[in-house]
């Protein structure tokens, strides 16, 4: 009985075993290539274009996000990179090897845990992870993985009696049993409760203090922002924004917003003249002011309300997000279609 997914057959577990906390020796040699290296790729279904040109690459030790809309092609990214697609065109190298001539050697060294994961209802907690260690000729000791994952209390019971962050964990467990070098985690925390999210966020910084790449989709900005060394923005299978979350929000133009709504509507050209307000669009039933220093331009901007004759209705003051990174560059929220 095995792990079926909505990709089919899962998990990519490794045969790879290294102590808790000790990093791959390969990962702290000079001059090593890359982990994962995207150059040009393409993948298209007849007039259907899912991935146009896209370029990334991936160091060792890197948790790696790649964040955009439903159909942006993040999911056709990650099943070529998993071995699991072939691409139209370009070129993937995973720990600088190519999946047509070196497919026995990078299957080992890769895990993979999915959004949606069906296990055998009628197998214990143990058990599956037994089952997914038993494939491979070395590995994690499952009793500790367990242990580390927050699931020693439920070793002994069925799949189908667990939470849906349980079930999350025990997904991970079998993603990550045979040690693998390099993680893929397709939205790992998709309907989970935010205890769920935060205990699983935990258990994934840990994975990474251990040496291992992660591979990261995401709908959830703040996971994002926690966990990510760098994102990727994927939009109409291209890559429009890349850079630490840091570094993307700063291309606001400053990392305070601050929200207005008056009576009547006023327009960008209203604040034109404030010196701190770096740009100014529309936001809901209101307009979204980028601030570089919002005790300076505040003053200004309540004057300039003022002058209008216009009633201020609202105002918040909040620090910017990659949620407004992405809405700048594709004027969509991240879940639109």
């Amino acid at each position: 009985m095995l792990m079926m997914t909505n990709m089919g057959v899962s998990n990519g577990c490794s045969p790879r075993c290294l102590p808790a906390g000790e990093t791959s020796a390969t990962s702290a040699l000079p001059h090593m290539p890359d982990v994962i290296e995207v150059r040009n790729l393409r993948k298209s279904y007849g007039s259907v274009v899912a991935i146009d040109g896209l370029d990334l690459s991936v160091t060792a030790g890197e948790c790696f996000g790649l964040l955009g809309p439903n159909g942006a092609g993040k999911t056709t990214t990650m099943e070529i990179l998993e071995g699991l697609l072939d691409a139209t065109s370009g070129e993937v190298l995973l720990f600088g090897q190519r999946w047509a001539t070196a497919r026995r050697a990078l299957v080992p060294r890769i895990g993979v845990a999915l959004q949606e994961t069906r296990l055998a209802d009628r197998l214990t907690v143990r058990e599956t992870v037994r089952l997914f260690r038993s494939f491979y000729s070395e590995g994690a000791d499952v009793d500790a993985l367990l242990d580390e994952l927050q699931l020693t209390e439920k070793r002994d019971a069925w799949v189908q009696r667990l939470s849906g962050g349980q079930r999350q964990r025990l997904a991970v467990a079998c993603g990550v049993v045979g040690n693998p070098d390099l993680l893929f985690l397709d939205e790992p925390t998709t309907g989970l409760d935010p205890q769920s999210r935060h205990a699983l966020w935990d258990i994934l910084r840990r994975l990474k203090a251990q040496g291992r790449t992660i591979l990261l989709t995401t709908h959830y900005m703040d996971e994002a922002e926690r966990l990510c060394d760098r994102v990727a923005v994927i939009d109409h299978g291209k890559v429009i924004a890349l850079g630490t979350p840091r570094q993307l929000i700063l291309t606001l133009g400053g990392d305070q917003l601050i929200e207005i709504v008056t009576d009547p509507l006023l327009g960008a050209t209203d604040f034109a003249a404030i010196e701190e307000v770096t740009e100014v669009r529309a936001h809901g039933v209101g307009l979204l002011l980028t601030a570089r220093d919002p005790a300076r331009s505040l003053p200004a901007i309540l004057a300039a309300v003022a002058s209008r004759g216009a009633q201020l209705k609202e105002l918040a003051v909040r620090q910017a997000t990659l949620e407004d990174v992405f809405v700048k560059l594709t004027g969509r929220q991240l879940r639109d279609e």
